[in-house]
């Protein structure tokens, strides 16, 4: 059995920003991860979310397909996905997801979204616009937070142009409860890392997620991720890593499954794709110059994604 790992807790309605941003180097520096409390999305927003998100994906299949996944947009089935092409089994993870990608409504972003229809889900769409951009809200300020953990000047990524053109994606995940007529062992989502920035994950309670903080060692250890009411799991991604010399860590994770349905929701932060991925000036020196090559934010193949 897994031992539980008790992640740094960071409250982001703390005035103490000077010790906040600490506390998030340090929980980069060990974990990867940490929880995040008191982030301002609202408890009944949440639970519209995920009300709204069960009625999606208990349509019937034919309904559901109707809004495949397309321009990285839409629904993608049971087993369609397999985030770890090493694994051993034939059969794709045990979940089923939703993408919705950057709203409309600016200058630089065509509506590519796919929405379910409002005869069938009339409350759907308002209720993920307005937790997308709760989240967005709420990924710019650890954003933020970061750079000044990292020793820059708070506004540093957005002065780089990281959100000059929105790439953040919202995923809704539903993983069921009931396996049994699988011979296979399978996972609800197989070993990965995230590619981005940042991401921010809810759940509905129901356990599962595990990190795996050394992903070099053989056998490899999993650690549950125990649930605290209403707060974000806040990771590292990719490029993350990249930026800062894998100083911060884009720790492998998964999630099993456990016998119980499991709802989640992820949002992804990603800089603009013409953004330059290059080594931050404080986290190299003489004595550790930097390990990777610059890369536009666009150069590795589009994910994925799961949490």
């Amino acid at each position: 059995m897994a031992s539980v790992l008790q992640l740094p807790i960071i409250d982001l309605s703390s005035q103490d920003r000077a010790s906040v941003a600490l506390s998030i180097h340090e929980a980069c520096l060990d974990y990867g991860f940490f929880y995040l409390i008191n982030h301002g999305v609202e408890d009944e927003l949440l639970e519209r979310v995920f009300d709204e998100s069960r009625k999606f994906f208990s349509l019937p299949i034919e309904e559901k397909m109707k809004l495949a996944r397309k321009e990285h947009r839409g629904y993608t089935a049971l087993y369609a996905e397999k985030l770890d092409p090493t694994a051993s089994t034939d059969i794709g993870d045990a979940k089923e997801s939703y993408y919705i990608g950057p709203l409309a409504g600016n200058a630089t972003e065509n509506d590519l979204n796919q929405w379910p229809s409002g005869e069938l889900l009339p409350s759907w769409r308002a209720t993920m616009e307005s937790f997308y951009k709760q989240a967005l809200r709420v990924g710019r300020q650890i954003i933020s937070l970061l750079a000044l953990a990292l020793n820059l000047d708070e506004n540093f990524f957005e002065k780089i142009g990281a959100f000059s053109k929105p790439s953040d994606f919202l995923r809704l995940l539903h993983y069921p409860g009931d396996l049994r007529s699988l011979d296979e062992e399978i996972l609800g989502a197989s070993a990965h890392s995230d590619w981005g920035m940042i991401t921010l994950l809810v759940t509905n309670g129901i356990p599962g997620l595990q990190i795996c903080k050394e992903k070099s060692d053989h056998p490899q250890v999993w650690e549950d991720v125990a649930h605290i009411d209403k707060a974000f799991v806040v990771n590292v991604g990719d490029l993350m890593e990249r930026w800062t010399n894998c100083l911060f860590r884009s720790t492998l994770h998964r999630v099993i499954p456990v016998g119980e349905e499991r709802y989640s929701v992820a949002f992804f932060l990603h800089p603009s794709d013409e953004c330059v991925v290059e080594c931050l000036p404080s986290c190299c020196s003489e004595s550790s110059p930097p390990r990777l090559l610059n890369v536009h934010a666009d150069i590795l193949p589009f994910p994925v994604w799961t949490t």
